[in-house]
C-alpha cells in the first residue's frame, strides 16, 4: 500500500476513536452480590489475562530482536523478516499502552521558532489544567487571545488533540484540560459526575481570570454550554468572550447516528449492568466504579474492525518489505489510539442519561445541582459551532442546534460552519482542520477579542470623561 493510501486508511479508522464512549458491544452483565470479586469480574479477568501474557510478550520481544539482529543471517531473508514482523504484531497486540507524551517542544510565532513548556497550573482529583507556555523573547505584534481547549472525557487521552493544540499555538495562549484516568484516582477522593465536570469548567474559567475563549471538542459541548449558561445567569465576570462547540451532541435527536440510537434504545440501566465494573487491586483507584478503558477500546475497534485488521496486515507487509516510514506511521497512530483511560461510572451514566436518553438540554429540562440550565440566559458570549459533513458520531445538525437554544446571542456574534468531506476526527485534527477549520476559528476568536477590547476602551473613555 502506498504512503498516501496508508494515511487515508489511518484517517478512516480514526472516526470511532473519539466518540462519546457508549460502545457498540455486548458485555456480560455484572453478577449480583456483595462480594467485590463477584461485582467486578470483567476487570479482574482482564488484569489476570494481561499478567499471564507477560512472559510470552517478553519472549516475543527477545525473539524479535534476535531475528532483526544484523549478525543473524536470517535477518536478511524473507523468512527472518516475517518471523520478526509476526512477533512485533503479537507484542503490540497484547501490550497495555500508557498515557502518550505531548511531544510539543516548540512552535513558530511570527516566523520565529520558540520553545514550548507544558506546565500544570491547576489541579483537582480528576483534572489538571495544562498551560502550553511559549518562551517568547519578544512580544508578538499580533494579539494573542487566550483560549481554553476543553478536551473530551471519552476514553482516549487528551493527547489525541495534539494537532489541535499545535494549530493554535502560533497565535494563541493555549490552555487545555487534561482529564485523569479514573483508575488512578483513590476512592477517598470522592465521586465524579456530570455536575462535577461543569463545576470544573467554571472553576477553570475563574482560574483564567476572564478574557478567555473556550473551545469544546465533541463530548464537552454539553457541559461547556451548561457552564456558560450558569455563569451568564449569575452575571459572572469571568464568563468567556466566546465559545466554539465542535462536533458535539447538543441535540442527538437530529440525524441520530448508530451511537445515538444505541443509547436511546438500551437506556441507562443497560449500560449500568453491562459496562460498569470496579477497579481491581493494586491500582490506586481500587474499588472505584468505572467504565474501563479496555471495554471502551473494544467498542472503538468494533466500529471499524475491518479497517483495523487491514491496517495491521499492512504493518506486517511494511515490516517484511522494509518500509520503515509507513511502519513508523502505523506505530505512532496506534500508540495513541490504543491508549485508553477508565471513566468514572457516575460521570458516564449521568452523561448517557442526560444527553443521549432524556435529551435534557434541548428539551429545557437539564439541571445542575437542582438549578435549571437555561441557554437563553446567554447573551454576552459569542457562539460558533463546527460540524463535519461525514461525522458518524455526532450527526449533522446536532451541534448547530445550540443556535436555536441560545436565542439571545446577537446574530452578528453567532456563526455555524459545516466542513465538507470530513468525519468526526477531521473536525478537530488533520489537514482540512489545519487549512480550513482552524483559520476560521482563529478569525472568530480574534474578532470577538477585538470587540471586547473596543468595549473596554469605550468604558474606560466614558469613565475618564
Amino acid at each position: 500500500m502506498s504512503e498516501k493510501r496508508q494515511n487515508v486508511a489511518v484517517q478512516q479508522a480514526l472516526p470511532g476513536a473519539q466518540h462519546m464512549p457508549i460502545g457498540e458491544f455486548g458485555g456480560a452483565p455484572t453478577p449480583p452480590g456483595g462480594s467485590f470479586m463477584l461485582s467486578s469480574p470483567m476487570y479482574w479477568f482482564y488484569e489476570v489475562s494481561h499478567a499471564a501474557l507477560n512472559p510470552a510478550r517478553a519472549y516475543a520481544d527477545a525473539a524479535r530482536l534476535y531475528f532483526k539482529s544484523p549478525v543473524n543471517p536470517l535477518s536478511f531473508t524473507t523468512f527472518g523478516k516475517s518471523i520478526a514482523a509476526a512477533l512485533e504484531l503479537f507484542e503490540r497486540s497484547t501490550r497495555r499502552y500508557g498515557r502518550p507524551e505531548w511531544r510539543i517542544d516548540s512552535t513558530l510565532v511570527g516566523g520565529e521558532r520558540v520553545p514550548v513548556e507544558v506546565a500544570s497550573i491547576w489541579e483537582r482529583p480528576f483534572c489538571r489544567l495544562l498551560h502550553f507556555q511559549r518562551q517568547l523573547l519578544h512580544p508578538p505584534r499580533r494579539p494573542q487571545p487566550k483560549i481554553l481547549i476543553v478536551a473530551p472525557m471519552s476514553g482516549h487521552y487528551p493527547t489525541l488533540l495534539r494537532g489541535t493544540v499545535e494549530a493554535f499555538l502560533p497565535n494563541h495562549d493555549v490552555y487545555l484540560t487534561e482529564w485523569i484516568d479514573a483508575r488512578m484516582v483513590p476512592l477517598a477522593d470522592g465521586a465524579f459526575n456530570l455536575d462535577d465536570y461543569i463545576d470544573y469548567v467554571i472553576a477553570i474559567l475563574h482560574k483564567l481570570q476572564g478574557d478567555t475563549h473556550v473551545i469544546a471538542v465533541c463530548q464537552p459541548s454539553v457541559p461547556v454550554l451548561a457552564a456558560v449558561a450558569l455563569m451568564e445567569a449569575e452575571d459572572d465576570q469571568f464568563a468567556p468572550n466566546s465559545m466554539v462547540l465542535m462536533g458535539g451532541p447538543i441535540d442527538t435527536r437530529r440525524n441520530p447516528t448508530a451511537v445515538n440510537r444505541l443509547a436511546e434504545q438500551r437506556g441507562t440501566d443497560w449500560f449500568r449492568r453491562n459496562v460498569i465494573t470496579k477497579v481491581p487491586f493494586p491500582n490506586p483507584g481500587f474499588m472505584r466504579d468505572v467504565y474501563p478503558g479496555f471495554l471502551q477500546l473494544n467498542g472503538f475497534m468494533s466500529m471499524n474492525l475491518d479497517r483495523h485488521l487491514e491496517a495491521h496486515k499492512d504493518l506486517f507487509m511494511h515490516l517484511v518489505q522494509g518500509d520503515g516510514d509507513s511502519a513508523q506511521k502505523h506505530r505512532e497512530f496506534y500508540d495513541e489510539y490504543l491508549a485508553v483511560m477508565d471513566l468514572a461510572a457516575e460521570f458516564y451514566l449521568q452523561t448517557v442519561d442526560t444527553v443521549f436518553v432524556r435529551h435534557a438540554l434541548p428539551k429545557g429540562t437539564m439541571k445542575h445541582r437542582g438549578i435549571p440550565v437555561d441557554p437563553e440566559r446567554i447573551h454576552r458570549v459569542a457562539l460558533m459551532t463546527v460540524e463535519g459533513e461525514h461525522d458518524d458520531i455526532s450527526g449533522v445538525g446536532q451541534t448547530e442546534a445550540a443556535h436555536e437554544l441560545c436565542i439571545n446571542i446577537p446574530s452578528d456574534r453567532r456563526i455555524h460552519y459545516l466542513q465538507p468531506a470530513v468525519g468526526h476526527y477531521g473536525v478537530f485534527n488533520g489537514s482540512r482542520f489545519r487549512a480550513e477549520i482552524a483559520p476560521r476559528i482563529a478569525d472568530f476568536v480574534l474578532s470577538n477579542e477585538t470587540r471586547m477590547l473596543r468595549r473596554m476602551w469605550k468604558r474606560n473613555g466614558a469613565a475618564t470623561a
